[in-house]
């Protein structure tokens, strides 16, 4: 060192302070990379579809940090279809996964109860071609209607629990078709179903599209029904026995979702780097999905909403006594 330092002729000291300069974005870059307690953080493993909307939400979580400024490391395990993510879930191989109310409701009677922390209000949209005669309900009886998902879908069971207070039975009076919505979105387009029952997300690409309606809103329907139009009909579901055992985790989950919502919700710029993730081409399909996604964001649940959620339970056939209990909805700590 000394024999380089007398061919550069550069003082020693200078030279001594030259190498400290020249090393520090050296050992910068370690400490950010093994900061004390990183990797002692607790994990929460979530189940969900690749291009489902819950995973806009957990990616902005991760991307931005939220997790490890609520002391846990988010792990997100991507699946293709529903049943993959309510299989993760069911097998323990994740922690928690993106379910319905109804099929919450369906586990806990079969044994297996989890709990439910809210993620969306937005249930879905009912669907005809802005030149459709359908205005009403009653113009229902006879159409061809297609139901995202399956007889279980809320948007049909909601929809028939409306119509049957007026008199309509929709099931025996319409030519029904379930299937995926992708598929349902195309015999929309060619006219092979009349009426489209799907989730929001598709519903909001078509009307982005231009040349579909709403019939009815599934808030509007929840109205009929005399209860909240916000009520979180979606969300995260863990395993009872998992959320009892890690209750402080689960709140830190919550707490980093809650975070997650109001940048959201107040950034359209915190949007730009999900727009892969929406497969949103064009600028007013990506508006359309990200005004939706905000406007379905659920404020925490308290003891009014709770029993909304139970009563709608009830009216999709859930005996009053096997109604999922309060335990079961996740609540802040005040």
């Amino acid at each position: 060192m000394s024999s380089l330092l007398t061919v550069m002729r550069i003082p020693r000291r200078s030279a001594i302070v030259l190498l400290v300069v020249l090393m520090l974005p050296l050992t910068s870059v370690w400490p950010a990379a093994k900061g004390p307690g990183m990797h002692d953080m607790p994990a929460v493993t979530v189940s969900v579809l690749q291009f489902g909307t819950a995973h806009w939400q957990l990616a902005h979580i991760q991307r931005r940090g939220i997790d490890q400024r609520h002391g846990f490391k988010l792990e997100v395990k991507l699946v293709a279809n529903l049943g993959a993510s309510r299989l993760a879930v069911s097998s323990a191989s994740v922690d928690g996964a993106v379910a319905d109310l109804l099929w919450t409701q369906h586990r806990y009677e079969a044994g297996t109860p989890y709990l439910y922390l809210p993620f969306s209000s937005q249930i879905g949209d009912i669907l005809v071609a802005d030149t459709s005669p359908v205005r009403t309900l009653a113009d229902l009886v006879g159409r061809r209607i297609g139901v995202a998902g399956g007889p279980d879908s809320k948007g049909w069971v909601l929809l028939q629990e409306v119509a049957k207070a007026q008199g309509i039975e929709l099931a025996g009076q319409t030519s029904v078709q379930y299937a995926a919505p992708p598929l349902l979105s195309q015999a929309l387009k060619r006219e092979q179903v009349e009426v489209l029952i799907t989730y929001w997300h598709f519903a909001a690409k078509l009307k982005a599209e231009g040349g579909y309606r709403s019939l009815i809103r599934m808030s509007d329907l929840l109205a009929a029904l005399e209860l909240d139009r916000d009520l979180p009909v979606l969300g995260y579901v863990f395993r009872a026995d998992w959320a009892m055992a890690h209750r402080d985790l689960v709140t830190r989950f919550d707490q980093a979702l809650m975070q997650a919502q109001a940048e959201l919700g107040e950034s359209a710029e915190a949007w730009l780097p999900l727009r892969p993730l929406m497969r949103a081409d064009d600028d007013a399909v990506f508006e359309a999905l990200r005004s939706g996604f905000v406007a379905g964001m659920p404020k925490p649940l308290g003891s009014a909403r709770i029993a909304d959620l139970q009563q709608l339970l009830v009216l999709t056939g859930t005996d009053r006594e096997s109604v999922l209990p309060v335990s079961l909805f996740f609540q802040p700590q005040p």
